[in-house]
């Protein structure tokens, strides 16, 4: 009798916190639209989404090149974050000797609790100037964040991986052997393929820490709200555009970047929709 009340209380506190959540995200939503849609409604649909001219003391809001910013970084830092952080995460699941994990391991840790504005600090101090000297600009522009947000994405991406890698039942790694395969394809062709759907958790959760890292962007990516030329020119994200201008914002201008704030939303949401539905089609397969 002790066993089932304390059941239904337990069930009862996981129940509530659920609510919660949900309560939580459908404030957040109600939020955002309630203040955002009339802005948008005033600037128009099309001059806010596809305006590439951003001057609010002329009244002009639009955030094209602040999404175009947001999807070149974003894009930039999956390039470079993804390859490595699966690779490192297989590394420390099946190759790495258990000596040299207990240092690895604590160093990914350690990676995952540095705060984003110390990660700016080391984009402004050395990344930054080693661009200037070796590419072309003046070092703060798409190629510079997009490594430095690939550098902060990998503890996510090597954690989730690592364990949905470890997760795989031995029997696909020994059946692999059993019917003459090396050690290296068992891990990359019976492995890793059945770990697909934690490493693409992996992959979906370090794309939302991408697009909505907001300090250390702002530090080096330039913050020119422009359409770029090229991956070595500064621009804008929709996350620093809000952060840069909301502290002095008023009337219309503070309500278009609430109305920026549900196009970042609606953005991530959507990724995430493409994510759950390429997740399904491969579980079909």
């Amino acid at each position: 009798m002790k066993n089932n009340k304390k059941e239904k209380i337990m069930q009862g506190v996981f129940l509530v916190t659920a609510c919660v959540s949900i309560l939580a995200v459908a404030l957040i939503c109600f939020f955002l639209f309630v203040n955002g849609f009339p802005a948008m409604k005033e600037i128009g649909l099309k001059n806010f989404l596809l305006g590439k001219v951003w001057k609010p003391g002329n009244k002009k809001f639009g955030i094209f090149p602040m999404i175009l910013g947001s999807i070149y970084v974003t894009a930039g830092a999956l390039v470079i974050g993804v390859p490595i952080g699966i690779l490192m995460a297989i590394f420390m699941a099946r190759f790495c000797p258990k000596k040299l994990h207990k240092i690895i391991k604590p160093a990914v840790d350690l990676l995952a609790g540095i705060p984003s504005i110390v990660y700016g600090f080391f984009g402004l101090i050395v990344l930054v100037p080693f661009v200037r000297n070796h590419f072309t600009g003046d070092g703060n522009s798409i190629f510079t964040a997009s490594v430095l947000l690939g550098i902060m994405i990998l503890p996510t991406i090597i954690s989730v991986s690592e364990s949905a890698i470890r997760a795989v039942p031995d029997s696909y790694y020994e059946g692999s052997l059993a019917l003459g395969a090396t050690h290296e394809r068992s891990v990359f062709l019976a492995v890793v393929p059945a770990a697909k759907s934690g490493i693409l958790a992996a992959v979906i959760l370090g794309v939302g820490r991408a697009i909505g890292e907001t300090m250390a962007v702002m530090m080096i990516a330039g913050n020119q709200p422009r359409v770029p030329n090229s991956i070595f020119q500064g621009v804008r994200t929709l996350t620093t555009n809000i952060v840069i201008e909301m502290g002095y914002a008023t009337d219309l201008h503070r309500e278009a970047l609430i109305a920026t704030g549900v196009v970042l939303f609606v953005f991530i949401l959507l990724i995430n929709l493409t994510f759950s539905v390429i997740k399904r089609r491969s579980n079909k397969a």
